[in-house]
């Protein structure tokens, strides 16, 4: 009932117990705190906060226009809700290098296990676009030495995203991840990389745990789990793809609304009242007020 039972430094602890254990782990993307609920029900190892999902959940592009308020409040709100450990989205860090400090404080505070920072030129765009601009490697790397230097919680996951690929080639892009692993990230996303032998030469070249991003739609070619273990990915993201998929299943009712007059015959695509009130712990919450309401203090 409410929330989750286990604290966040122990989510943290398992995280890096299981990227220690060489095995993949797979992040669904939750557009809000009920997913991530459905997320832990069906046996995922662990739920992945996307920063697109966060704008466009508020109507806007994934231009860097949101807040780290905003972020770290619906961190917190989805990461309580689940058991699972949350790896967050922190864009730039919303800021210079002092910010990035506030930020990995205060998403530690929302209760995240982990985050990534990139080293796109703020304001950022989505990863999978064109016309982005990356900053130097002295800009990057103070980006990663503050988020190392601000966190309490060793555990605290901090991963350097690298959006270089697309600018300067993969050479580049496995310079860099060299780099921001000697700057002190614990993890490396490397963005776009464009088949398998790119992953796993970025595999090669690093010897921390490195993540997948299979959104779709975008640069990367939408690769499995087995293929992406078999070159050593330790960690897979479908950032967005529960979002786009309900948002699909919304605007294919509204236009039956229209055409029809009623959702009569979508009823089979619906979650039933009775799993949502599973999902829920409705009976969980029913026992509690009936436990509290029976209640009497003898005198």
């Amino acid at each position: 009932m409410l929330y989750a039972r286990t604290p966040a430094a122990d989510k943290r602890r398992i995280l890096r117990e299981r990227l220690a254990s060489g095995e993949l782990l797979r992040f669904p993307g939750a557009f809000n705190p009920l997913s991530a609920r459905l997320i832990e029900r069906k046996g995922f190892e662990g739920v992945y906060i996307s920063g697109a999902v966060i704008a466009a959940d508020l109507g806007l592009p994934d231009i860097g226009l949101t807040t780290l308020s905003e972020v770290a409040g619906r961190g917190a709100q989805i990461a309580r809700m689940t058991e699972l450990p949350a790896l967050i989205d922190a864009d730039t860090g919303f800021g210079e290098p002092m910010n990035v400090a506030r930020t990995i404080q205060t998403l530690e505070d929302a209760g995240i296990a982990g985050t990534h920072i990139e080293d796109q030129v703020n304001p950022k765009r989505c990863g999978h676009l064109d016309g982005k601009a990356v900053v130097d490697d002295g800009t990057a790397l103070k980006r990663i030495r503050a988020a190392v230097d601000a966190r309490r919680d060793p555990d605290f996951l901090i991963m350097a995203r690298t959006d270089i690929r697309a600018v300067e080639g993969l050479d580049a892009a496995i310079d860099r991840a060299k780099a921001l692993v000697d700057a002190g990230a614990d993890a490396i996303f490397p963005e776009a990389m464009r088949d398998l032998a790119e992953f796993e030469a970025i595999r090669k070249a690093v010897d921390v745990p490195i993540l997948a991003n299979m959104t779709e739609f975008g640069k990367s070619e939408l690769f499995s789990d087995d293929q992406l273990r078999d070159v050593g990915v330790n960690i897979v993201i479908w950032p967005v793809s529960l979002l786009r998929i309900a948002m699909g299943a919304a605007d294919r009712a509204l236009e039956t609304l229209l055409d029809e007059g009623h959702l009569t015959s979508r009823l089979g695509e619906m979650q039933h009242r009775a799993d949502l009130y599973d999902l829920v712990d409705y009976e969980g919450y029913s026992r509690f007020d009936t436990g509290i309401f029976t209640f009497s203090v003898d005198r």
